[in-house]
């Protein structure tokens, strides 16, 4: 399938083999610039993405040009533009929030990586654009949150080695970290929790390790999970890197592996909110953007309802204090029994916030 484009490739040496693999996926135009004239090409036109394919010495011309994307989404409503860097070593230059990509990476792995940023960037603007027809509607929108979603981001670190520790820590300075001494452990958390990244530390063998991505390249919702890998697998790697775009083996240590990690973790949490409000505007606001639960003044609807219907059939909800008193019976209608059950499954800390106490069903 064709690359709708254009694509801005950067760089101050040849980048052929960048421009061949973006002409061999179907990528139409392709707009080639030194760093010195990036920022004009930009404004002249703005791109779906840009490929940075070497580093800028120069530092300045780099802050031109991130300045030159910041004016290009403010012209797009925010829209956002991938930027996918390739690194040669541990010592170039990194451009902010840039998708990092080893310079030596296959073709196949970079469109990959691209399209799966692109996937985010198509997201993005199908949520603005059903904002911008509700809204010539005069109907009531939710917001979309506008804070960093690396604050709600948490990434599943599974290991056993001696830099599993490191790897946690450092992980945790940034974003929620889910931890996994097993591989039956680490997919427990993935079948369990919204996970934004994944970290595969050292500790396990190449069965364990390959059973473990295969688990995640046959599901579909962890197509463009980032996943970096700090032990040596590369055989590995290279047999799921075709259906596992953001999968990476990154090597320097657990704070590298985690600076590397950090802007998919960002991009996938990002991803994960867009999804979140287009199911709110599908709900008509029912639903919150933010929790992607129901919205306050639904819930409180739905419970009054529902406790209202309870009086005319002869079931009886147990309401029982958090302080573990005696229940006192209420008449309650089957239906308002599903209800309840679903008040009981919610995590203590969201019935405090929201001033509910526990619920359970007791059938007569």
């Amino acid at each position: 399938m064709a690359l709708q484009g254009p694509f801005a490739v950067i760089a101050d040496q040849s980048a052929r083999d960048v421009v061949e693999t973006l002409r061999a996926a179907g990528a139409y135009p392709i707009i080639e610039a030194r760093w010195a004239d990036a920022a004009a090409v930009l404004k002249a036109r703005p791109p779906q993405a840009v490929i940075l394919a070497d580093g800028c010495a120069d530092r300045a011309r780099a802050a031109v040009l991130e300045k030159a994307l910041e004016v290009q989404a403010e012209q797009e409503a925010g829209l956002f533009t991938p930027v996918i860097a390739r690194a040669r070593d541990d010592a170039a230059q990194r451009f902010a929030d840039a998708l990092v990509i080893g310079a030596k990476a296959p073709p196949e792995r970079l469109i990959g990586r691209l399209n799966a940023a692109l996937r985010v960037r198509n997201l993005h603007a199908t949520v603005l654009r059903r904002m911008r027809v509700l809204a010539a509607r005069s109907k009531q929108l939710p917001e979309l949150s506008d804070a960093d979603p690396l604050d709600e981001a948490s990434v599943l670190v599974a290991g056993r080695g001696r830099s599993y520790p490191s790897l946690c820590t450092a992980a945790g300075g940034h974003v929620g970290v889910v931890g996994a001494l097993t591989v039956e452990g680490a997919a427990r958390a993935l079948k369990a929790r919204e996970i934004d990244g994944m970290i595969i530390g050292e500790g396990f063998g190449a069965r364990v390790v390959e059973a473990l991505l295969t688990v995640l390249a046959e599901e579909e919702r962890f197509r463009d999970l980032p996943v970096a890998m700090v032990g040596n697998h590369a055989a590995v790697i290279e047999t799921f890197a075709a259906s596992l775009p953001n999968l990476e083996r990154v090597g320097g240590g657990p704070q590298r592996a985690i600076d590397h990690l950090v802007p998919y973790l960002r991009l996938h949490a990002f991803a994960r909110r867009f999804k979140r409000m287009l199911a709110s505007l599908d709900a008509r606001g029912a639903i919150d953007p933010d929790s992607g639960l129901l919205a306050n003044a639904v819930f409180w609807r739905n419970l009054n309802r529902a406790i209202d219907d309870a009086d005319k059939r002869a079931s009886r909800l147990i309401r029982r204090s958090a302080a573990g008193s005696e229940p006192s019976p209420e008449i309650v209608r089957p239906p308002a029994c599903a209800f309840a059950f679903e008040l009981a499954n919610k995590p203590a800390t969201w019935l405090g916030e929201h001033g509910v106490e526990p619920w359970t069903i007791e059938s007569l």
